[in-house]
């Protein structure tokens, strides 16, 4: 913690562990920087490499950087005995990244010759494998059918991205950022032990852009982080998260849904579309309260106002979580506010139908819009305001998953 940022880093990985499976690959040095991410997630990391990956990325390198063990050489006298076995056994996910098709292959068919395949085979955590190879590698039947074999036993398949590629092509079979691995590997974890297995929450973020012509829009400056990090909390949870933003998706967002959306009335009908079934609805972006009555098709020029200015008529927007009339959906709305914030907070709470809301004071440096941080306070109409410290937004995220699974409201389900 610096002394400009005083809020804890979020460790959405405290006390799991990952092992991480290393295949020979060009790309392998991007599993270099996915150990790194898992690690600052809190997660205790133990690195398998096959033969080939140790000539891509010497075994050192992983050793200097992860906290838990490197296993190279099943016939190396000095590695503790049964190393792939105890780290199969101990690991919460496991990560194969890149993922060759030789690699694919031996893991669809259960062969244990490496490090790899062999912790592979003695772990029952769930298995995310993401693939490496160039596009026609990756397009083979063979290759697909392997692919398709895991997923029937539970694997969660990352990637591939479309990109350049090492043969100097660009095409389908670049391993996926370090981002979107580590992203995996909680989302994975989430989806087999998270509390919010089997729930589906809706998060909205970003703020709305309402046209004024091609070019020109009102809006507010909203950046979205608030509603990612609650769309992450939850996917860590394993929940089904839909995430309606204004903003393009956000890095690390595997295993949540993204729809883009750019008006107040856009984001209303994706809103309706997504509701049903789901059990909450946390309603984080910024929705402009008006947008122009008309919508100019071509560039307004400033010699078009015979008065030198610019007269706009708005229109109200329609109240999106207000609107929202679905009474199995926990609502959760948000009050970003300049002053009386308790008080103006309260007001939207039965107006707007929330179970609670989460108050912000916008006018503070670190809190509020742009920045990774928030102070919020959280209340419903009957409790006292639950104030809460400067926190990091992922953690505010948390704060109101607690609060919302603790609501009366909270349908409850038998398993």
């Amino acid at each position: 913690m610096s002394q400009a940022d005083p809020a804890p880093i979020p460790r959405p990985l405290r006390g799991r562990r990952v092992t991480l499976g290393v295949s020979g690959s060009i790309s392998a040095y991007k599993s270099v920087e996915a150990a790194r991410r898992l690690e600052d997630a809190g997660a205790i990391v133990d690195v398998a490499l096959t033969p080939a990956a140790a000539r891509f990325i010497p075994p050192l390198t992983f050793r200097s950087l992860v906290q838990g063990e490197v296993a190279v050489d099943l016939w190396d006298p000095s590695a503790p005995a049964e190393q792939h076995v105890a780290m199969g056994r101990r690991a919460d996910a496991m990560l194969v990244a890149p993922a060759s098709a030789t690699t694919i292959a031996n893991l669809a068919q259960g062969i244990g010759d490496n490090p790899v395949t062999l912790t592979a085979l003695a772990t029952d955590a769930p298995l995310v494998v993401a693939p490496a190879m160039d596009s026609v590698m990756y397009g083979q039947p063979s290759v697909q059918a392997n692919l398709e074999l895991l997923k029937a036993r539970g694997a969660f398949i990352a990637g591939p991205a479309t990109g350049r590629l090492a043969s100097g092509g660009s095409g389908l079979g670049r391993l996926i950022e370090p981002v979107e691995l580590a992203a995996a590997a909680r989302s994975a974890i989430g989806r087999t032990v998270g509390v919010l297995r089997g729930r589906h929450i809706i998060v909205t973020a970003g703020g709305t852009r309402e046209p004024i012509d091609p070019v020109r829009y009102v809006g507010n400056h909203s950046s979205g982080k608030m509603g990612v990090a609650v769309a992450e909390a939850a996917r860590d949870q394993g929940a089904a998260v839909t995430l309606v933003t204004t903003q393009p998706p956000p890095a690390g967002s595997y295993g949540i849904v993204v729809r883009p959306v750019g008006t107040a009335l856009e984001m209303q009908e994706a809103i309706r579309n997504a509701a049903r079934g789901a059990d909450a609805l946390v309603m984080a972006a910024a929705v402009a309260d008006y947008r122009p009555a008309e919508t100019a098709e071509s560039k307004l020029k400033k010699q078009d106002a015979e008065t030198g200015g610019m007269t706009l008529e708005l229109v109200e927007n329609p109240d999106v979580i207000a609107s929202i009339d679905a009474p199995h959906l926990l609502k959760v709305g948000f009050a970003a506010e300049t002053d009386d914030l308790i008080a103006n907070a309260r007001a939207k709470i039965e107006k707007k139908g929330l179970a609670f809301i989460v108050a912000n004071d916008v006018s503070q440096s670190d809190a509020g819009f742009q920045v990774d941080t928030n102070r919020v306070v959280l209340l419903d109409e009957s409790g006292e305001p639950e104030r809460l410290p400067l926190l990091h937004k992922y953690d505010v995220g948390v704060a109101i998953l607690e609060r919302l699974k603790s609501h009366p409201g909270w349908p409850q389900r038998t398993s």
